[in-house]
């Protein structure tokens, strides 16, 4: 096959996965997630567990290992048929927990240390720098065996103008950055990425066993020929001593490949935080085993062929390759090179991701964050996060670039050396080492940090010195009798210290209250509490508002605190500061920037207290009998305080009103009482006959303007009626945003003119047409703007106003000043009739205004509000883009 054919082909398929990974990102953001969602679409993600070390190496592990390549595949094929109703377990507390990484799994169990994710990270990228050399040394070794065209002696690399591996390691950095930070939660599923994967998981299996189906029926008689083939070879003295079973090593690799299957970055990845559900795993559990026995089902009969008919020096890496290249298969070497290239890139792009998260969530965003402190001191602790959305994304951005660029760094620096290709049970058998403690942590309460800490920290030294080290040329194994293999004797070791320094550190010390907290969370796999003592009495909910607003955007935040407010039965943005309620903010941002990241963040911002031994037993006591509560009493009791909290914020109301009504009345009669004696006075000094001229004017004038500012009182006491009432007529047309802003910002310009106010406008999106009554609707504009005006006591007052579509839905406008805002104990009495923003002995009017723009606002559709968090006074216009009804206007329930 020509190589610039393959060349053009490859791209092809690349331009492909880009296009697949488009349109299922787009169709799910659209919501239309129905086939994304099928449990055959999550089990054929899990073939990333097939990479180039496996698709190409399978058949090389034969050659030289006979039947022990199986052992790579019985290990995943055990647990997911054996144990799946663990694998659903685990699913289960990782969801629960807003699980981002292995690392984050580990870490939120054991007291939500990052010092402990952050050595889980380092033996990740330790482990997976090599392995991901090995998926470029793959690729390129592909298209070397196509590139017969090139002069004799030049290198692949110069023919391609700086090497293969850069240019695929650059593509698929662009790939995973493109599809795989699309979104900040981190535990938000990829659906471009899996989806592609899916794909890719098909082409491997058919490139495969086309390849086999060629070798069995093409180059073999059938079957029967076939069999007599590998018994045949299975005699030949240099291959039989692969055929040997050895049950001291089989147990030992059969291990290591199946906690590969939860403990590889790219397994957790696709397996736990990108599954919709525990329900997947139903599935999975027979048809991904069923995958890898169609993987392996030609490895024998390739590796037979490839030794019989191929020049003896000729790789048996490649055979999968070179075997219908020599037949002069185009079209079947083609699809054989798509399926290895399937297989290498895959595992890159889910392995970036995963190390990308883990290395941004407890290297760069933990450090970043103590840098702010030192820089800034503890008086601006609010203040902390700010910029932390736009920080993380990039953060993960730039570790995928470091994790892709170390993979090809390594593979330049090795040189394609032999020693890569140990390294696909190197990195089994370093994650192995996080096991003991994954385990322990999800099934022992007694587990604690200090032995998870011993654990790992004992099997990482031991991997690197026993295995990493000598794979790389660093040392070499120990020297060990005759018939003891040493990477069996090296993974035993390794593993049986590790379990026991787990053991025995935990037994000795004891787990602080956090730690047992998270351990009965995860044992029981109940809802983890926060206990109400971690938090200082006052209200901190504005501050946590204002940091999680900088985490995830201000209307995201906004909508889980309404939505949390509204579980409570209170309204507006700002829920009490319960247990539940912090426990399921920290489980949110968990799943942004990692479980000790967020615990650490609200314990500042919400200012933490420690946990007493008490504290402990009485959430331990809650929580057991929590769990034992049928779901009818549960559900009552929600609703029983859900009433509560509704009736006590409703006495409370009405307590404040009652005083606000008094002063109203107060206020109104003052108001009344001083145009009208105005009025009267002036009236009799106009009755006077020797007044002069210029004096009849002046008294004239004088009465017009409080008769004007008595209509004007009584206008408002007269609309409030009406809207009210539903008696109010809207007369609705084409409005254009912009020219209503305008327009509103000119009339209330005559508020304190002396006042110089910055407007911070978006001028493009507020070219936004809607059907409503201008008027009315200009009326709410000049009321809120007017406020604005009055009262922001910014030494340089700005006022931002922005304008944007409300999903689809409706046209949403905020004003927002920057102002000290509106404290915190009147934000819920603002739009009330008998409430004021101020004290009634300073500025004049009746306080009706904010009352006017709720009841003109729910008569054209939509409606005003408060946002707390914001820094001064923000108020959010929310309209439909057309009314319910055209004509007379009802009011909302």
């Amino acid at each position: 096959m020509p190589f610039e054919a393959l060349v053009a082909g490859c791209l092809a398929y690349v331009v492909l996965m880009f296009a697949v990974a488009f349109a299922a990102d787009r169709a799910a953001a659209r919501g239309r997630v129905g086939w994304l969602d099928h449990p055959l679409v999550y089990t054929l993600s899990l073939s990333v567990y097939c990479s180039a070390w496996t698709f190409y190496g399978a058949v090389g592990y034969a050659t030289r290992s006979g039947l022990e390549f199986a052992t790579i595949y019985l290990g995943p094929t055990i647990i997911c048929a054996g144990a799946w109703w663990g694998l659903r377990r685990l699913v289960r507390v990782a969801k629960m927990h807003h699980v981002t990484s292995i690392a984050d799994l580990i870490s939120a169990r054991f007291g939500k240390s990052n010092p402990l994710a952050a050595l889980i990270t380092l033996i990740a990228v330790i482990a997976a720098t090599p392995y991901i050399a090995l998926q470029l040394q793959s690729v390129r070794l592909s298209f070397e065996v196509f590139a017969t065209d090139t002069p004799h002696g030049t290198p692949l690399s110069g023919a391609l103008g700086g090497g293969i591996g850069l240019w695929v390691a650059a593509g698929l950095a662009v790939f995973t950055i493109l599809f795989g930070t699309r979104n900040l939660a981190a535990d938000e599923r990829h659906h471009g990425v899996v989806t592609a994967i899916a794909l890719e998981a098909i082409v491997k299996l058919l490139a495969f066993l086309a390849l086999g189906v060629f070798v069995v029926w093409g180059l073999a008689d059938g079957p029967v020929d076939m069999f007599g083939r590998i018994t045949e070879a299975s005699r030949d003295p240099e291959f039989a001593q692969g055929w040997l079973l050895k049950p001291g090593r089989w147990t030992a690799l059969i291990v290591v490949s199946a906690a590969a299957l939860i403990t590889l970055p790219r397994m957790f990845q696709v397996m736990v935080v990108e599954a919709a559900d525990e329900e997947r795993l139903h599935v999975a559990g027979w048809a991904f085993p069923a995958y890898l026995f169609a993987m392996s089902l030609f490895v024998l009969p390739i590796a037979v062929m490839g030794r019989q008919l191929l020049p003896a020096g000729a790789n048996p890496d490649l055979f999968v390759l070179t075997l219908p290249v020599a037949a002069d298969r185009d079209l079947l070497a083609f699809l054989v090179f798509l399926g290895g290239f399937s297989a290498a890139t895959s595992m890159v792009v889910v392995s970036a991701i995963a190390l990308s998260t883990m290395i941004s969530n407890h290297w760069i965003v933990p450090g970043w964050l103590a840098l702010r402190r030192r820089a800034e001191g503890d008086e601006r602790q609010d203040d902390e996060a700010q910029d932390v959305r736009g920080f993380v994304l990039n953060a993960r951005r730039v570790a995928i670039v470091a994790v892709v660029g170390a993979g090809w760094v390594y593979h330049e620096a090795s040189g394609g050396s032999a020693a890569l290709a140990a390294m696909g049970l190197v990195a089994f058998t370093g994650m192995a080492q996080v096991l003991p403690a994954m385990l322990g942590g999800l099934l022992w309460r007694g587990a604690n940090r200090r032995g998870a800490y011993a654990g790992v920290g004992t099997g990482f030294v031991l991997w690197m010195v026993m295995i990493f080290l000598p794979s790389v040329g660093i040392g070499t194994m120990p020297r060990l009798p005759p018939d003891v293999d040493p990477l069996a004797f090296s993974i035993f070791l390794s593993l049986s210290l590790n379990t026991l320094a787990f053991v025995g550190c935990s037994l000795v010390g004891f787990p602080d209250p956090v730690e047992r907290l998270q351990g009965l969370s995860f044992v029981s796999s109940v809802e983890p509490i926060r206990h109400s003592r971690m938090m200082r009495g006052e209200d901190r909910a504005e501050p946590l508002l204002a940091m999680s607003r900088r985490v995830w955007g201000a209307d995201a935040a906004l909508r889980f605190f309404q939505s949390e407010a509204v579980a409570q039965g209170k309204s507006g943005y700002l829920p009490d500061l319960t247990p539940r309620f912090l426990t399921r903010l920290e489980r949110k941002l968990s799943g942004t920037i990692g479980a000790a990241t967020a615990h650490a963040m609200i314990d500042r911002v919400g200012g933490g207290a420690a946990l007493t031994v008490s504290d402990l037993l009485q959430v331990a006591d809650e929580a057991q009998r929590a769990k034992e509560e049928t779901q009818r009493l549960e559900s009552a009791t929600a609703e029983l305080a859900r009433t509560a909290t509704q009736l006590r914020e409703a006495n409370e109301k009405l307590t404040a009103l009652s005083v606000q009504k008094d002063a109203f009345l107060g206020q109104i009669s003052h108001e009344l009482r001083t145009p009208m004696t105005s009025v009267r006075a002036f009236s009799e000094i106009l009755m006077t006959p020797d007044l002069s001229e210029a004096e009849r004017t002046r008294f004239a004038e004088i009465i017009h303007e409080e008769a004007g500012r008595l209509t004007r009182l009584l206008d408002d006491l007269l609309d409030l009626s009406v809207l009210e009432s539903g008696r109010a007529r809207m007369s609705f047309g084409v409005v254009n945003l912009h020219d209503l802003i305008t327009r509103a910002l000119s009339s209330a310009s005559a508020t304190c003119p002396d006042r110089v106010f910055t407007i911070d406008r978006d001028i493009p999106d507020e070219q936004l047409v809607v059907i409503t009554d201008s008027d009315r609707l200009l009326q709410v504009l000049i009321n809120v703007i007017t406020n604005s005006r009055k009262y922001c006591d910014a030494e340089r007052p700005v006022l931002k106003i922005r304008v944007r579509r409300d999903n689809g839905a409706g046209a949403q406008i905020d004003i927002v000043d920057n102002g000290s805002g509106i404290d915190g104990t009147r934000q819920s009495l603002i739009f009330e009739k008998f409430a004021r923003l101020n004290d009634p002995a300073r500025a004049g009017g009746a306080g009706l205004g904010l009352a006017i723009c709720r009841e003109i606002m729910l008569a054209l559709g939509g409606d005003i509000s408060y946002l707390p968090g914001l820094g001064g006074a923000a108020f959010r216009i929310r309209l439909p883009i057309k009314p319910p009804s055209i004509g007379r206007a009802e009011p909302e329930a």
